[in-house]
């Protein structure tokens, strides 16, 4: 085992500008997050509207023809 360098014991120090690049870029993704859910919370609620919307038009009118 001679000649083997030895893995350092000291810890790496990180700068405070990275430690904040780092936090807002997390910030940033999370906000991002968010606001694709609420988009897709949107786009699946106005699907709904309009899927409830044609289901009530083609009851009627199946009941129009049974009282035919």
């Amino acid at each position: 085992m001679k000649g083997l360098p030895m893995a350092s014991s000291s810890k790496k120090k990180t700068t405070f500008a990275k430690l904040n690049r780092e936090n807002k870029l997390r910030e940033r993704r999370q906000e991002k997050e968010a606001r694709k859910d609420a988009r897709k919370r949107e786009a699946a609620a106005s699907r709904l509207e309009t899927d409830d919307g044609a289901a009530a038009a083609t009851g009627d009118e199946a009941e129009r023809r049974e009282d035919t």
